[in-house]
């Protein structure tokens, strides 16, 4: 099991194998709770992690958000008028 050591600031430095298993990279965020089992790290993740998450459905084009939110719009409008 990888240790590591508390510095005099309360600073740690998590494992490189563990922080590549857990995706955690240079000034990533993790949040940190308490548990029965003792402390708990865990990687936060930024609205930026999930960026081109869309690429596939567009195509790989930018998506266009205004279009999209008209046709949705449209689309809703259309559904209430029949209903």
């Amino acid at each position: 099991m990888p240790t590591a050591t508390v510095s005099e600031k309360g600073q740690v430095t998590i494992p490189s194998a563990i922080r590549k298993k857990a995706g955690i990279g240079p000034r990533s965020r993790v949040a940190v709770t308490l548990s029965e089992q003792g402390i708990v790290l865990r990687p936060v993740r930024s609205i930026s992690d999930v960026l081109g998450i869309f690429k596939d459905c567009t195509g790989g084009k930018p998506m266009d958000w205004e279009k999209a939110r008209e046709e949705m719009e449209i689309a809703v409008a259309e559904q209430v008028a029949h209903e």
